[in-house]
């Protein structure tokens, strides 16, 4: 995932947006189960499903220490969103069909719940193995919005931040 472009707190709404990175999934030869990626927010200990307050070093935030800020403010869950309209995949050395990028409405990333964003149906024609890669992303495929509850000035070195958990999975 891409770092977002800073944002001025400020009291109003605001839409931030950004380019996903391009990402790849390997078939091997005779490989005919399908597959789908799945995005989450990560709630295990230590990480966020949601954009909170963060610490990125010691002694760069003030008093707060390293990781997510105690108290720290968060974003709502579902302000991120994955939008996959004009994007697609190339390579695949010759497998059918072409896997799906299911976020032609938009997705929520930032939850606990995970969020079906690629997959191939079972039963494709593999028999060559390869490797499809995402493309032409557009400048909007990442909206992050900012609500008007969030104007709390950080202290030196913050940031908001999200750990999204990406898992690659066989069957559809």
């Amino acid at each position: 995932m891409p770092n977002l472009a800073a944002v001025a707190l400020n009291a109003r709404a605001q839409t931030i947006n950004g380019t996903i990175n391009n990402f790849s999934v390997s078939l091997g030869v005779l490989e005919f189960g399908g597959f789908h990626v799945t995005v989450d927010g990560d709630a295990s200990a230590g990480k966020s499903p949601v954009f909170k307050l963060y610490c990125p070093g010691p002694s760069a935030c003030g008093p707060d220490p390293v990781g997510y800020v105690t108290g720290g403010a968060t974003l709502p869950a579902d302000s991120l969103t994955l939008n996959s309209t004009g994007a697609g995949w190339s390579g695949g050395a010759g497998s059918t069909p072409t896997p799906s990028l299911v976020c032609s409405t938009g997705c929520n990333l930032d939850n606990a719940s995970a969020v079906t964003v690629a997959s191939e149906a079972a039963g494709g024609l593999n028999a060559l193995g390869g490797t499809w890669t995402s493309g032409g992303w557009s400048a909007t495929s990442l909206a992050l919005t900012a609500p008007t509850t969030i104007r709390t000035p950080l202290q030196t070195g913050e940031t908001y931040h999200v750990d999204l958990l990406w898992t690659l999975a066989t069957g559809p």
